[in-house]
């Protein structure tokens, strides 16, 4: 019944090809639990929770082709650096304790890799959180999800805004923007910009060999 209002309320603008987003305030924790069982089949709504503030946002296409191409950027010079990641993807992180959760456009382990290499279920209470969690943010949440990100631990953070991706490093209980990623080295803000840019407007395969290219380079 509670993903059935959920769904009700909550619909893709597909006029303007934007997010949708509703924020709830005095959801319990039980209930957040509850709609996560209800949404567990369903890749229609991304949900996130702060002490009580419940965000559901449904994403469009406009949402999706920059995670898709930061995704594939990820996984592309991780290889051609022999470096081992494991993404999980929208997975639900949350804890109790902290009262927070969220679901990532994307998320990766690199540093951590081999201590989830193994894992298929995660448990923030043992697992260490994501290395680096991918955020689209077009549609300007109501819901900050950095103070959930600074709990949880997470140490770096990739914003894409529609036009620009700036990188974010966490720094005791902040974050701060950074000019060069600290998972994959020479990867910057405007290397990132410029290939989710040059992905909008190129061909896939071209794409990727500029992109495999810029990865073997000796100054990357």
């Amino acid at each position: 019944m509670l993903a059935d209002i959920v769904s009700a309320r909550v619909r893709p603008d597909r006029s303007h090809d934007r997010d949708s987003c509703i924020l709830l305030p005095s959801v319990s924790w039980s209930t957040y639990e509850s709609l996560l069982c209800d949404l567990k089949d369903s890749h229609a709504a991304h949900l996130a929770y702060d002490r009580g503030m419940l965000e559901i946002m449904v994403l469009s296409g406009k949402h999706e082709l920059p995670k898709d191409l930061l995704v594939l950027l990820v996984n592309v010079i991780a290889e051609e650096r022999g470096i081992d990641i494991k993404g999980f993807g929208s997975t639900t992180f949350r804890r109790a304790d902290l009262a927070r959760g969220f679901e990532p456009d994307a998320c990766f382990y690199i540093q951590n890799e081999e201590r989830v290499s193994e894992r298929e279920d995660l448990d923030l209470a043992t697992d260490p959180p994501p290395d680096l969690v991918i955020e689209i943010d077009i549609a300007n949440p109501s819901l900050s999800k950095f103070p959930i990100f600074s709990a949880l631990g997470i140490p770096e953070i990739w914003r894409y805004d529609g036009k620009l991706a700036t990188i974010f490093a966490l720094a005791g209980e902040t974050y701060r923007e950074c000019s060069e990623s600290t998972a994959f080295k020479g990867v910057t803000n405007s290397m990132l910009s410029e290939f989710v840019e040059a992905g909008k407007h190129t061909k896939r395969t071209a794409w990727l060999r500029n992109l495999r290219m810029w990865a073997r380079a000796p100054s990357a």
